[in-house]
């Protein structure tokens, strides 16, 4: 006869005190990719909607400003591109590229303090 199959280990977020930060990480990357190959931001945002709701309360801020940041990005662009017919879109796309380039920066380095955004709601980048 053979040995029964033991239970698998419990996956839960909430029991492991050091959760794995690599999908919030990647998500970041992503973002910073998009940059030049554009889809990979929609990719990014897909996977922190997955994601936020098995993390913890301290990664799932993370989660929340990343998918903030897809929006209110996306926001910036639609402005930008529409109104680079008057020229001024184009100042728009410009400050879209350095606002998306800090927020990911700073979101990766308070990720890998492991601390929460400071300022989730901000339109512009956490202090």
């Amino acid at each position: 006869m053979k040995d029964p199959i033991p239970p698998l280990p419990s996956t839960s977020q909430s029991s492991n005190p050091n959760p794995s930060t690599s999908n919030a990480q990647i998500i970041y990357i992503l973002y910073l990719v998009s940059l030049v190959v554009g889809v990979t931001g929609i990719v990014g945002v897909i996977m922190a909607y997955v994601y936020r709701d098995t993390a913890p309360d301290w990664l799932r801020i993370h989660y929340r400003f990343q998918i903030r940041t897809f929006w209110i990005g996306l926001l910036y662009v639609v402005s930008g591109m529409l109104l680079s017919v008057v020229l001024v879109g184009f100042l728009l796309l410009l400050f879209w590229l350095i606002w998306l380039i800090l927020r990911c920066v700073k979101g990766l380095q308070q990720l890998e303090r492991r601390e929460p955004i400071s300022d989730v709601e901000t339109w512009l980048w956490p202090k």
